[in-house]
């Protein structure tokens, strides 16, 4: 396997993230667009109008009032990212609301998103994903399923590994995370419950090639809890508020979720442990013109397990949505915290954006260890490219450096908030 370099994640043609901007109500966004800006149909509609079916099509123009036009759109897509090498897969979305829902300004679309990927390194992947609204938003269903076969750098436990500890794992897991919920109390506040299944089998490990001694040894690396397999069974409690006016690139809004699950043996797992989750984000629109303003967004997440905790489920800093700059789980530990903000400078009258990120972070084992010394911090840059002006759909290139004096970059479809 090769060595810890710059993760590299390449999305040509379309992506799964590209699907789900191609809501049923898309046309009347559109229209609304227009009036403010010159937007003709370009290639990427057509090839979107060519991978798109409609199931309900006939059913639509027989009762218009009752039922909202459904739409199944797939998409090819290639990736590549050191430890996987090239991957090629093909993705879809299913898109559709309940007889009875209405428009947007009543029901949201609800969406079922699959996708599958098979890299050059015999890695296989797949992704299902979904949120689907009841009329009016009274009850939410939301979740995701997920396969896949995929080696990871791991570095070790703790706040100090060196990179030197390079141990590659592998495992192939199946993860199924169904939550019902049910609007409460204010508008698009979400309260429910669900189920949280995650088995990790067929492990393997070996050491990573380096040029420096390897201090973490594979003898060590046995005894961690779960390096030999895991499975986490439990149930979840779930809050979601939710009031962000897109999901891909949000302007105003706010975006709070925490769920605390309960994993025990009498259910069928292997390890008996508890795991708290919180997400937090916040969009403030500045200087621009009303439809084009800059952006300011602050993101917040916690992750704190208790108890015996596997070694998947240990939090993990680093990522290409929040601590940009840092491999994925360099540093990992039962408590992590991260923040992170971003100013988004909209170019007026182009389809270019540029923003400037920041964020620090820390992982420990109880709470009371974080301090100062264990914070970690990132800073960069990155370019946006519009590729759909009705949902505001950017492509994004960012370049991340590291307080350690490391750097990473990613090329990717959508915000990383």
């Amino acid at each position: 396997m090769p060595r810890a370099l710059p993760q590299l994640l390449l999305l040509l043609s379309l992506s799964p993230a590209l699907l789900l901007a191609q809501t049923p109500d898309t046309t009347a966004k559109a229209e609304a667009v227009i009036e403010d800006e010159d937007i003709s149909s370009g290639p990427l509609d057509r090839i979107i109008d060519f991978l798109t079916i409609e199931p309900n099509e006939k059913r639509v123009a027989r009762d218009p009032e009752r039922y909202y036009p459904s739409k199944i759109v797939f998409a090819p897509y290639v990736l590549y990212s050191p430890e996987t090498n090239f991957g090629f897969g093909v993705g879809g979305s299913y898109l559709f609301k309940m007889p009875g829902s209405g428009d947007e300004s009543r029901t949201r679309t609800s969406s079922i998103p699959i996708a599958i990927t098979y890299t050059l390194e015999n890695q296989i992947f797949f992704y299902s994903g979904f949120e689907v609204f009841t009329p009016d938003e009274e009850y939410v269903i939301s979740g995701n399923a997920r396969a896949q076969v995929f080696p990871r750098l791991f570095f070790g436990i703790g706040d100090d590994t060196p990179a030197s500890n390079q141990v590659v794992f592998g495992s192939t897991q199946l993860i199924f995370e169904p939550i019902f919920s049910k609007q409460l109390f204010i508008d698009k506040l979400f309260i429910g419950a669900g189920v949280r299944f995650r088995d990790v089998s067929s492990t393997e490990f070996e050491v990573s090639d380096s040029d420096e001694a390897i201090d973490f040894i594979p003898e060590a690396f046995r005894e961690i809890d779960g390096a030999n397999g895991s499975r986490s069974v439990g149930v979840e409690g779930a809050a979601l508020y939710d009031t962000r006016n897109s999901l891909l690139n949000t302007q105003t809004g706010s975006y709070l979720e925490f769920t605390y699950g309960r994993y025990g043996e009498v259910l069928g797992g292997t390890n008996s442990y508890d795991l708290v989750r919180a997400d937090a984000r916040h969009f403030f629109q500045l200087g621009g013109s009303e439809r084009w303003r800059d952006v300011l967004g602050i993101h917040g997440r916690g992750y704190f397990a208790d108890g015996e905790v596997p070694l998947v489920e240990l939090g993990q800093l680093g990522s290409g949505e929040i601590m940009r700059g840092y491999y994925e789980g360099r540093y990992v530990d039962n408590k992590y915290v991260a923040a992170q903000a971003e100013y988004r400078l909209k170019i007026k009258d182009s389809a270019f954006g540029f923003v400037g990120f920041a964020s620090a972070g820390a992982v420990a084992p109880q709470i009371g260890d974080f301090n100062l010394n264990t914070l970690r911090t990132a800073a960069g840059v990155g370019i946006r490219f519009m590729v759909d002006p009705v949902e505001r759909l950017n492509l994004r290139a960012d370049v991340a450096f590291t307080g350690e004096g490391d750097f990473n970059f990613y090329i990717q479809i959508g915000e990383a908030f």
